[in-house]
């Protein structure tokens, strides 16, 4: 009779086909984002890398919501321009001084800081409201619409007319929020200039460690005990519920991840892009974040951020030749991976791996919650 030593055990375990493929995607990621992109890329094009990083954090969350969960999330510029904002009013208020007004404020407003603006003097708070404010307004808009089986369609049209609304609500608060104009004009983050090309390329350096710390996070989640629950959830509700789990617990968990890896990511879009608007924010940038996820595969961990970052990229450049061009694009695009590629682009990866006389894996996972 032979024994097996724990530590043989454990490499064994680390050794698994989906565990060292899932390393392997890391460590290239890391490779390419922290020693090859610097060295090739302009300031330029590295300031805007960082900003796809920036709607590829956004992807993180929907990939795990939507993917795994069932939950077509079309408002998560809402998450997104929160925390965007509560940066942008950190940026604008240390700019001013201590105890000074933003500019804007003088010029169209009374010349008074509002009070809900004053905790964003803070960094700390700051740091700490851009989590929270997002967490909880998620928690009690899922609690609220999955305690009462709101689902597929409807929680998709329900979302979305919460970015249209916070999207109006920003353009009618010009006195507080800018308008139409938005926040820009930002000096410095957290007392660094953002003028320096050194900061610059910190500033990228810290979008491509958060990208990074979040998928692994959504990988954990994946493959945890709540991941098969929230895959359950997605194909058989009904059947989850009578074994004695709360399927809204489960989305609402889901629900509130995706809202604080949007809000993390328009944080850091502030500084890096230098405004934001409520053009940024409603109805169209969330369909937007929604086309990357689709194109590049909802299903998969890798997926949603190489079709945002893609998609991204791509709009920039078809833009930059044909001005009016990029919409119709997007919209062919789009609907050519949902008509032949229903999994995305991720899925084409997957039919190489597999073997001729292997059967076909059901595709489950476009199932409304």
């Amino acid at each position: 009779m032979t024994t097996t030593h724990p530590s043989t055990g454990r490499l064994h375990a680390l050794l698994r086909p989906g565990r060292s493929r899932a390393l392997a995607g890391f460590a290239l990621a890391a490779v390419v984002l922290f020693a090859v992109a610097p060295v090739l890329l302009s300031p330029f094009r590295l300031s805007l890398l960082a900003k796809f990083l920036c709607l590829a954090m956004v992807a993180v969350g929907i990939g795990l919501a939507w993917g795994r969960g069932g939950l077509l999330t079309l408002g998560q510029g809402v998450y997104f321009g929160l925390g965007a904002y509560l940066m942008a009013m950190h940026l604008k208020l240390a700019d001013a001084g201590p105890g000074g007004v933003p500019d804007f404020m003088s010029l169209y407003g009374t010349g008074e800081v509002p009070w809900w603006w004053e905790p964003m003097r803070s960094p700390v708070a700051t740091v700490v409201l851009i989590v929270l404010v997002p967490a909880a307004l998620a928690f009690v808009l899922g609690w609220a619409v999955f305690t009462r089986r709101v689902r597929g369609a409807y929680f998709a049209i329900l979302s979305q007319a919460l970015a249209a609304a916070f999207a109006i609500l920003l353009i009618g608060q010009q006195q507080t929020t800018g308008g139409t104009n938005g926040l820009n004009g930002f000096r410095a983050f957290f007392g660094y200039d953002l003028t320096d090309p050194v900061n610059q390329r910190m500033l990228y350096l810290i979008a491509a460690g958060v990208l990074l710390v979040m998928v692994l996070v959504a990988r954990q989640l994946m493959v945890s005990r709540f991941g098969e629950l929230l895959v359950a959830v997605r194909d058989a509700e009904d059947r989850v519920r009578f074994l004695g789990y709360n399927p809204a617990a489960v989305k609402t968990v889901a629900y509130v991840v995706a809202a604080v890896m949007a809000a993390v990511g328009g944080a850091l879009f502030v500084p890096i892009v230098g405004i934001i608007s409520p053009a940024d924010v409603g109805v169209v940038p969330s369909i937007g974040f929604l086309v990357g996820v689709a194109i590049g595969g909802r299903a998969t961990l890798l997926g949603p951020v190489l079709g945002s970052v893609a998609v991204s990229w791509a709009q920039t450049s078809i833009s930059e030749q044909f001005p009016s061009g990029w919409i119709y694009f997007q919209g062919a695009l789009f609907i050519l991976v949902i008509a032949f590629l229903p999994g995305g682009l991720a899925s084409l990866v997957r039919r190489r791996r597999r073997s001729p006389a292997e059967p076909p894996v059901p595709q489950t996972e476009g199932r409304p919650a």
